[in-house]
């Protein structure tokens, strides 16, 4: 979704003014939607093979440019999807230019990475590898001629993409990869709440929620992701100090998307910090306050705030261990490359 003029002023008109609706009333949390178990595509079968080779490929290192990163490195399954650094350290140890965003619950996102260049993540699995300061393999085709020399890939990728003359190719890789990830989901008790179970969060969660809607939070962090489904300028009511990236600019060069970012998902959001695009927000209670301040144009009180965060902290959800589990990976053949 992006922003208009006239959808702007009504979300300015929304936060500044009492809900229409008790915030805890069905038709309100109709705005939400419980995660799903899986986000499936049309143009990507979730098959068992697909998703057994996508698992293997997002912890494969030998891919990379001195064979010792791998999606994982970055995106740690055991972590909530992401590392806890500002900027994660590439193959070089090079800094990337923004904070990595967790790949849990990615596939619900209208985008994916912060300027939404890649539209699924499919198409963002394949950017970090080819990335010289990320991964850095050399070419696409360096990383099919890795996995071709590889005879368990040669099977695993027959077996994930039947029929087809040649199955290992750059995009069958991203195919394979997007698959796995869009299982990766963190249910918790906020699902719970939105099905009906009322008692799944304490009356201190749930007065959290009330305020946290009626600050005006939910007018971007909703749906399913509780956030993720648009775009946003950061500083929409007061300009962001010190703002030099221009988000969404840098992929689209329309000066309309200048400091426009992808709403971040707050699912797990305690345990995804630092927080914004450059990690440079060190604290929850800090990233709340100046979301009020500079996207609302509010300043909440000491309590206002301790309620929210608790409300945040119900958003937490399970990670489903038996899935993400590092599987054996194939051993390397006799001339499997290296760059």
């Amino acid at each position: 979704m992006k922003i208009t003029p006239s959808l702007t002023a009504a979300i300015l008109a929304l936060a500044s003014q009492p809900l229409m609706a008790d915030a805890l009333s069905d038709s309100y949390l109709m705005m939400f939607k419980p995660l799903p178990t899986e986000a499936p595509s049309a143009d990507n079968e979730l098959s068992e093979a697909k998703i057994n080779l996508g698992r293997m490929l997002y912890y494969e290192n030998r891919i990379s440019k001195g064979g010792k990163m791998s999606c994982n490195s970055c995106h740690m399954l055991d972590k909530f999807g992401q590392d806890n650094l500002p900027f994660s350290p590439g193959h070089e140890g090079k800094l990337g230019g923004r904070s990595s965003p967790s790949t849990y619950n990615a596939a619900i996102h209208v985008a994916q990475f912060w300027d939404g260049r890649a539209p699924s993540v499919e198409e963002q699995a394949k950017g970090p590898v080819l990335n010289p300061v990320e991964m850095g393999a050399p070419s696409a085709e360096f990383v099919v001629e890795v996995l071709k020399s590889i005879p368990g890939y040669v099977e695993a990728f027959k077996a994930a993409f039947p029929g087809e003359a040649d199955a290992i190719n750059y995009n069958n890789f991203g195919k394979a990869v997007g698959a796995f990830e869009r299982k990766l989901v963190t249910p918790g008790r906020w699902d719970e709440f939105l099905k009906g179970k009322k008692d799944a969060l304490t009356a201190s969660e749930a007065k959290g929620y009330e305020t946290f809607a009626k600050a005006g939070c939910v007018t971007c962090h909703n749906g399913p992701a509780v956030g993720g489904a648009m775009y946003q300028k950061l500083g929409l009511i007061k300009a962001w100090p010190e703002l030099a990236d221009m988000g969404r600019f840098e992929a689209t060069k329309q000066d309309s998307d200048k400091r426009f970012f992808k709403v971040p998902s707050l699912r797990n959001i305690t345990e995804t910090g630092p927080y914004l695009h450059n990690g440079s927000v060190k604290t929850l209670e800090d990233m709340v306050n100046k979301m009020a301040e500079h996207q609302l144009g509010k300043t909440l009180t000491a309590e206002e705030n301790a309620s929210i965060v608790t409300f945040l902290k119900s958003l937490k959800g399970e990670l489903p261990k038996a899935y993400i589990a590092q599987p054996k990976l194939p051993e390397s053949g006799p001339n499997t490359p290296k760059a």
